[in-house]
């Protein structure tokens, strides 16, 4: 047997290679040196690949000896770390915070890590919101915050210091939009306070059915932030407005629409409200708006994931562009694995965007809840809708004044009464006054912000009662819901097995939402599976 003499002499070493760590933390970076060794003694990763390579059970250690290989904890390793890497900055270079999460999980595959105080403290706060201290309420926010909503405050406060984006998709209802208002009345203070800091100026984009909502809350809770809410017909030749605005309002229509304006404008903050608006990456939404020149993203979201894990990647894609690579790759490492039931990749993902994404649910937060929640949504009324609208007052107002001078008020209640019925009617739907002319429903803004309601309690796993006092509207509803693919029971006055209907929501199978004339439903009925309730025409 012939044995050359380079190979006579072999040293293997007993411990098996292993993967030691140090990482450290800078104001808005993270450093990693990740290496390889036995004994004490180092192995390039070039070396390293090529034993991958040619499948070797033992790779040369860089004084000539040899050391036992663990072909998949290396992979393992080496993967997570070109993950990491691919973000930019290289081995031991500067990483973006939005690493934080990959991070973590790499030093949970390492046998050996040294972490620095500065990223321990880093780790721990993005790892429990409860670690984070020490901003403070703005002064001029004309509220009280509950204390989960305190507590994510400071969290989006962090958040903003460190200077990544997030996603806040709490449940709805726990007030999502009072704390990014708190946010955003922080950072424009910070900002006074910065030598030679730009303007303040954030975007948010929200449902056409919503934009009112922002506009009102801000008024309540923040009249010190100068808003603008960006539509209309005229709003090209009001272009002026949005120099002098802190806060710009619009729709995800109009971010479309006026794509190439928007993306010209410098803000510090982009905030899209029901965020799953950008769900399909493809989308003409998705694109417009991640060309939003902005210095922070922030997304919010009772539902960021609906039906595909693509849909969560075009929300990061928006709040942290890069963060989970391009889409292809995304698909082929966490998308497809997971539908296919692989564990290990799904705990890689929640890894990756936990730091970034808060989530509570009503139920997390009951103690600090009050027993009911009530809220008002505004609706603007329609281009058609409007029109209409302005025609019955006019008409409505004649007649009412011409009975109070015939007759006194005290007898012509009936007649004011017919008034405003007829005037909640057209605020409901055109259609309920039956004029002879053919309306849609987008005729109607009240029926469209319904629709997006009761998707985002669906989508949210909420039962929902919808109650009308008009059986006609009710029909309606009925012919949307249809189009939406939402189940739904159904009770009026016609129907004639009520305890059938009723048995058939409270199940726990039971269709999400249940749609009740009040005349019929009013009272006496035990409807416990339902945690929401919408009166679609309340009595002004």
């Amino acid at each position: 047997l012939f044995v050359p003499d380079d190979l006579v002499d072999v040293q293997v070493r007993g411990e098996s290679l292993a993967a030691s760590a140090r990482v450290s933390s800078g104001v808005d970076w993270l450093s990693l040196r990740l290496s390889f060794e036995a004994g004490g003694v180092a192995v390039t990763q070039e070396e390293l690949a090529r034993c991958l390579a040619e499948g070797r059970r033992y790779v040369r250690l860089a004084d000539g000896s040899f050391a036992r290989l663990d072909a998949d904890k290396v992979r393992a390793v080496l993967l997570r770390q070109a993950e990491i890497l691919a973000t930019g900055g290289g081995q031991g270079g500067k990483l973006p915070l939005s690493q934080a999460g990959r991070i973590q999980e790499l030093l949970e595959q390492v046998g050996r890590a040294h972490v620095a105080d500065s990223a321990k403290a880093l780790f721990g706060k993005l790892r429990d919101i409860d670690e984070i201290k020490g901003a403070k309420k703005p002064r001029n926010l004309k509220a009280q915050l509950r204390p989960y909503q305190e507590a994510g405050f400071q969290w989006l406060w962090f958040l903003h210091e460190i200077g990544s984006g997030g996603v806040l998709a709490d449940d709805m209802g726990l007030g999502k939009t009072i704390q990014t208002i708190s946010l955003l009345l922080a950072v424009k203070a910070a900002d006074a306070k910065t030598e030679g800091a730009p303007p303040f100026k954030a975007l948010i984009v929200a449902p056409t059915s919503v934009v009112t909502n922002w506009m009102r809350e801000i008024d309540k809770f923040a009249p010190s932030l100068k808003h603008v809410v960006w539509h209309g017909g005229d709003r090209k030749e009001r272009t002026d407005e949005l120099d002098d605005a802190d806060v710009v309002i619009t729709s995800y229509a109009l971010l479309r629409r006026d794509e190439e304006l928007l993306s010209k404008q410098k803000l510090r903050y982009a905030i899209l409200d029901e965020a799953q608006n950008i769900k399909n990456p493809l989308s003409a939404t998705a694109r417009a708006a991640k060309r939003l020149r902005a210095d922070r993203r922030l997304a919010l979201s009772g539902t960021p994931i609906e039906n595909r894990l693509s849909e969560i990647w075009s929300i990061f894609d928006f709040v942290s562009p890069g963060l989970l690579g391009p889409l292809d790759k995304f698909e082929e490492r966490y998308s497809r694995p997971i539908d296919s039931g692989d564990q290990k990749a799904a705990q890689r993902l929640r890894a990756t965007i936990h730091p970034f994404i808060l989530r509570r649910t009503k139920g997390e937060v009951a103690k600090d809840l009050p027993e009911k929640i009530e809220s008002d949504q505004f609706c603007e009324l329609t281009g058609e809708q409007g029109a209409l609208y302005g025609a019955v007052l006019k008409e409505v107002r004649a007649q009412v004044m011409g009975e109070v001078e015939r007759q006194g008020v005290a007898k012509s209640h009936i007649q004011i009464l017919a008034g405003l019925t007829r005037l909640r009617q057209a605020a409901c739907d055109p259609r309920l006054l039956g004029l002879p002319r053919e309306f849609s429903n987008e005729d109607s803004g009240k029926l469209q912000a319904l629709r997006e309601l009761v998707q985002t309690c669906v989508d949210g796993g909420h039962r929902v009662l919808v109650f009308s006092q008009f059986v006609s509207m009710l029909t309606l509803i009925r012919k949307a819901l249809d189009e939406d693919r939402v189940a739904y029971e159904y009770l009026d006055g016609s129907t004639k097995d009520r305890l059938a209907r009723v048995e058939s929501f409270q199940r726990d199978d039971g269709p999400p939402v249940f749609l009740i004339s009040l005349k019929a439903g009013g009272s006496g009925l035990n409807l416990t599976a339902a945690d929401t309730v919408i009166h679609y025409d309340p009595w002004w």
